[in-house]
């Protein structure tokens, strides 16, 4: 059974936030804590909605309750993990059971934080703040960094050996996306999903030219070319 779904928050560069829960009164007022703070999200009680909406659109972070309807919660986690698409997600788990072993089997099954029920939604909106600047520093307005070039997310700003590069607003997104992964290898596919929107009609091709506008906007001098193709898999981004 399809849970009720609700979604705040227009700006699409704002964090996208997958909530899991079924306490309707709890997930109410969570929804408008972090909507009031500029999150953008998505709501369900129910875990095997969960799977689909992450299917449909990576979320920059998942709160998962351990006890909802379907799919348990930690069931769920486990999913997303063995997902490709969302192995990278941050989860924080919550839950009314304190057990040490709970804890312990949740975070062993992939979650990255836990908070126990009754809880502030104070603490957990500065729980959820923690782990996006460790893992996606951009998204808390902090600067990034990989190699020789820096990228500010607040003032749209790209430096390189310190001189201010014009990235074309495409380009922006995809440098800013690979700075956020670096190293890792992502197919035309999934840098159409990332960058330009899942359900794109964008033929992946158009992926090969706004990397090669990238490569140029980004080249100083005689740096090195960040971007590396890695034949039948994709492109990645490495410092150099």
């Amino acid at each position: 059974m399809v849970g009720d779904i609700s979604r705040k928050g227009n700006d699409v560069s704002a964090p996208k936030l997958l909530l899991v829960e079924d306490d309707q009164a709890l997930a109410e007022l969570l929804e408008y804590r972090f909507d009031s703070e500029g999150y953008s999200v998505r709501v369900t009680a129910d875990g095997d909605e969960a799977l689909v909406l992450a299917a449909e659109e990576t979320p920059d972070l998942v709160i998962l309750d351990w006890m909802v309807e379907g799919t348990s919660g930690i069931e769920v986690c486990r999913r997303l993990r063995r997902d490709k698409a969302t192995a990278h997600v941050p989860i924080i788990m919550l839950t009314a059971r304190e057990a040490e072993d709970d804890r312990v089997r949740g975070l062993e099954t992939g979650a990255d934080d836990y908070i126990t029920k009754p809880f502030s939604p104070r603490e957990l909106l500065a729980r959820v703040a923690a782990v996006l600047r460790r893992v996606r520093p951009a998204l808390a307005g902090e600067c990034i960094e990989v190699g020789d070039i820096k990228l500010d997310p607040v003032a749209h700003r790209v430096e390189r050996r310190g001189q201010q590069l014009q990235v074309g607003p495409t380009e922006y997104r995809l440098l800013k996306f690979f700075m956020e992964h670096p190293r890792r290898v992502f197919s035309r596919g999934q840098l159409l999903d990332a960058v330009w929107g899942t359900g794109s009609e964008i033929e992946e091709r158009t992926v090969d030219v706004h990397i090669r506008r990238l490569r140029k906007a980004i080249a100083v001098g005689n740096a090195g070319d960040p971007i590396r193709t890695v034949r039948s898999a994709g492109y990645a981004m490495e410092a150099v």
